[in-house]
């Protein structure tokens, strides 16, 4: 009784080994070829994605950081000046960074897909 187990298990065995050599048949050769295809194509696209969502990513914090740099900047010459003058230069330096940040977020939401 065992050597007849034994022996169908080795017989189902080697049915399964020899049918992973068979070659497929062109039509779901096709169509493994075509999934792959469209998968390396979204895995691509993807990527994409992502890099570009990085460079805006990188893009704003650049903007920003010249924005800071640019108000401190501007900031430190309104201290040279007095009263009134020196308000108004203040108020133009905030206005300015301001609209720096904005253009900054503003061309980050533009690249971001």
């Amino acid at each position: 009784m065992k050597q007849t187990v034994i022996a169908l298990i080795g017989l189902v065995t080697l049915g399964s080994l020899a049918a992973c050599n068979n070659a497929k048949s062109p039509d779901a050769a096709a169509r493994d070829i075509a999934a792959a295809d469209n998968s390396a194509a979204r895995e691509v696209a993807d990527a994409q994605r992502d890099a570009q969502k990085d460079m805006s990513v990188d893009a704003y914090n650049v903007a920003t950081a010249k924005a800071d740099g640019d108000h401190k900047i501007a900031f430190q010459k309104c201290e040279t000046l007095q009263g009134h003058d020196q308000q108004v230069c203040k108020d133009q330096a905030d206005a300015d960074y301001e609209a720096a940040k904005a253009n900054a977020k503003a061309a980050k939401v533009a690249q971001t897909p």
